[in-house]
């Protein structure tokens, strides 16, 4: 199996993850660079996986077939344009970017260059989701709770862009329908950014999702619930678990599925690194990454303007 040389852009909570599991993923990656602007950070982990570093993403140019970016969302845009245009296959963690404008630009460089563009949401790798996505068919109501600590991280974007846009996408994937309106309600807390956040999507189908996420809980959450005409289903990421609720004329029951526990990260990067090898299409495309990034959009705008009317 041919190796695709890879190089990582951004060493933070993120990158340093992408590194480990790039090295893990030895048969079908080899690593031959790491970048980040701060360079004590990045020699060290250049030392730890015997890789060359540098400040500047311009210098990886003709050192990778593709590269695996971890910035921040501010920076997507700009280091994705870069290397779609010189023909290097990219992954770039959610958001896709920071506006439309900048997700339709970065879709056309791809297509136009016969490139790989793939959106990092994990959460559609997830061995729970695998399990259950053959058994959601036409969802009625979708449940979603996305709870986690402070992260000293990704303030750049408030919660919905860093959070919620998992379950968006998510969603998306399942009820494929036109979004037909959007109510939100949010709070900033600890910053100046949404921090809190609750969604209602009614879709034109008839499917409605409530959607909450929240970056300043005690404990972590990630669980959904999909309510179908016949059956219930209850996946929680975090333990890779689900199970089923049928009823019949004796009641309701509860299935355990059984679900084949497994990295999601290490699943999103082999699919990357495949669909880079192979030329197939990734299940996160640029397309799928604006469609969320879209919601997601939509959802801060009338969270804050909320806020303004009732302030």
């Amino acid at each position: 199996m041919r190796k695709i040389d890879i190089a990582l852009i951004g060493t933070g909570f993120l990158g340093t993850r992408h590194l480990k599991t790039l090295h893990a993923l030895r048969p079908k990656a080899n690593i031959t660079a790491i970048c980040d602007h701060h360079p004590d950070k990045a020699r060290a982990l250049a030392r730890q996986y015997h890789a060359p570093c540098t400040a500047d993403y311009r210098d990886l140019l003709g050192k990778c077939e593709a590269v695996s970016i971890c910035t921040p969302t501010i920076t997507h845009a700009e280091i994705a344009q870069f290397f779609l245009e010189h023909g290097v296959h990219v992954f770039v963690e959610k958001p896709i970017s920071y506006s439309l404008d900048e997700a339709d630009a970065l879709i056309d460089l791809a297509q136009r260059n016969s490139r790989i563009l793939q959106v990092g949401h994990v959460e559609r790798f997830n061995a729970a989701f695998v399990a259950v996505e053959p058994l959601l068919r036409d969802p009625l109501f979708i449940e979603c709770h996305r709870l986690n600590l402070f992260p000293n991280r990704s303030l750049d974007v408030g919660v919905v862009m860093d959070l919620m846009i998992h379950d968006i996408d998510i969603i998306l994937g399942l009820v494929k329908s036109p979004l037909k309106d959007v109510q939100a309600v949010g709070i900033n807390v600890l910053t100046a950014k949404e921090d809190i956040a609750n969604a209602r999507l009614t879709f034109a189908n008839g499917c409605v999702c409530n959607v909450t996420a929240s970056r300043i809980s005690p404990e972590v959450t990630r669980k959904i619930r999909i309510f179908t005409k016949n059956a219930y289903i209850s996946l929680d990421y975090a333990k890779q678990e689900a199970n089923m609720y049928t009823k019949d004329e004796r009641g309701i029951h509860r299935k355990g599925l059984p679900i084949e526990k497994d990295e999601p990260l290490k699943k999103e990067l082999e699919h990357f690194l495949d669909c880079a090898r192979e030329g197939k299409q990734p299940i996160v495309s640029g397309v799928e990454g604006k469609q969320a990034l879209s919601v997601a959009l939509n959802i801060t705008q009338k969270i804050w303007e909320h806020r303004k009317h009732v302030l």
